[in-house]
């Protein structure tokens, strides 16, 4: 088979095409513009073109697409002119994954942390999975891999509903908090999607869902209504339909006794043949990445896996890239990337931050997506208001535009003491100047913010000397 990517160079459609190709298709894509993504699908022997343009279809190709493709892309023009055959990245991602026990990880924040904390400790464990996550594992590691072993473990996009193209065998649902409302236009519409997901589970399959979150909590009564196996986690106690749930107790002193890894949590997991208790151990910080480990491990044990085995290959997990990623350190002041781009993700990064940070936390945030700024513009004052100085920047258009909502501008207003600069390299230079020895500085959100943490270090380095 022949598959042709529009948009190659995306985090999600990046790893389909490199799990196609590894499956020994012939691929072909193409993207506005180089990055990351495609200098490696280059490196492993896909040829990405960058522009999009009609003559980069081959005519017998299966034309795969995402929805931040516009219906005006030449690409996809000349495709539906000749009558080629036109699939969505989760289609595709579908085909890639036949045969395979399919592990699915939705939830509007964590998916990726998640899904890499399972196929990471599979992988560990010698499972040898195969993988579709949309983010860079630590050092350098693919978010896409088709290994030898019977599982599968991807992200499921719940952003325009594509996540029910999907046919697991485990879902984990982490959360189902209101997000993309562009899409679903509102949150009751958005809370059902997730529905449909969980009804998409193969028989005798089992969904997984944290229940700190009132919006999963919801889904797992629902979908066990309907004669779903569910299983549950989090810190509270055992819901009576839920078959099998993991309570994380974090106050226990005992937990975070172990000099190898300062985030712990004491797990009691209830089953009907009885509790057991155990500890887990993460090398990450932050009791929300705790919180996706016991998830994860939940997902092991309906592998089969025993529970202590599935703890050591979570332990052994180091992060994936933009996730509390540590840039550098200049004259004592740590600069730190994090991909968190919803009012949640903040609050979760910085309520960590604060936690182990000796000095004080600043932010340069730059909102992703107009919508989602004039939708959740009072919600990210709330949580950005954590951090002791905030400069924010202009949004990430991605596939908008400014008629879609609104600049970051409006977040600034609502948070007192903070700023507004939508020059990039101007808001970094004027986050640098208000941080000392023993401060974080962080550069947040879903965007090319990722690429200022160099501006930040140069100018910490200019005013050291």
């Amino acid at each position: 088979m022949q598959y042709h990517f529009i948009g190659i160079g995306g985090a999600g459609m990046s790893v389909v095409a490199e799990l196609l190709f590894a499956a020994g298709a012939r691929v072909t894509g193409s993207d506005r513009s180089a990055s990351t993504y495609t200098e490696h699908l280059a490196k492993i022997g896909i040829l990405a073109q960058i522009g999009h343009d009609a003559k980069n279809v081959p005519a017998d190709a299966v034309v795969v697409y995402s929805s931040a493709i516009k219906s005006d892309n030449p690409e996809l023009q000349i495709a539906k002119q000749r009558g080629q055959s036109i699939i969505h990245r989760s289609q595709a991602l579908a085909i890639a994954s036949e045969g395979k026990d399919f592990i699915a990880v939705a939830g509007a924040h964590g998916k990726s942390s998640t899904s890499a904390l399972i196929a990471s400790a599979l992988g560990d464990l010698g499972l040898d999975p195969s993988r579709a996550i949309g983010s860079t594992l630590a050092g350098g590691i693919s978010g896409g891999y088709r290994g030898t072993g019977s599982v599968i473990v991807a992200e499921a996009d719940e952003s325009d509903g594509s996540f029910l193209n999907y046919r697991p065998r485990i879902a984990v649902v982490m959360n189902v908090e209101p997000d993309h409302l562009d899409h679903y236009g509102s949150k009751e519409k958005f809370a059902q999607a997730f529905l449909d997901f969980a009804k998409c589970i193969v028989p005798g399959g089992v969904l997984i869902c944290g229940i700190d979150d009132a919006g999963a909590a919801q889904l797992a009564q629902a979908a066990s209504a309907l004669g779903i196996r569910v299983q549950t986690y989090g810190i509270g106690e055992k819901p009576d339909y839920s078959e099998k749930h993991a309570q994380l107790d974090f106050a226990d002193p005992s937990a975070n006794s172990d000099d190898a890894c300062s985030n712990s949590a004491v797990v009691r997991i209830f089953a009907a043949a009885g509790s057991t208790e155990m500890k887990l151990s993460l090398q990450l910080p932050g009791k929300h990445m705790l919180l996706n480990g016991v998830g994860a491990l939940l997902a092991g044990l309906e592998l089969g896996i025993s529970a202590p085995q599935m703890a050591q290959g979570l332990f052994a997990f180091r992060g994936i890239e933009r996730r509390f990623e540590i840039r550098g350190e200049v004259a004592g002041i740590k600069v730190i990337d994090d991909y968190a781009h919803h009012p949640t993700e903040i609050s979760a990064t910085l309520t960590t931050a604060r936690e182990i940070c000796p000095g004080k936390v600043h932010v340069l945030f730059q909102p992703h997506l107009y919508s989602r700024t004039t939708n959740f513009k009072h919600e990210f004052a709330r949580s950005l208001a954590l951090a002791d100085s905030v400069v924010i920047t202009r949004a990430y258009a991605a596939r908008e535009t400014k008629a879609d909502g609104d600049d970051g501008d409006v977040i600034a207003e609502l948070l007192p003491g903070s700023s507004f600069l939508a020059e990039m390299e101007e808001a970094a230079r004027m986050i640098a100047t208000k941080a000392a020895a023993g401060d974080y500085i962080f550069t947040m959100g879903a965007g090319d913010v990722t690429e200022l943490g160099s501006v930040i270090m140069q100018e910490l380095r200019t005013r050291e000397n």
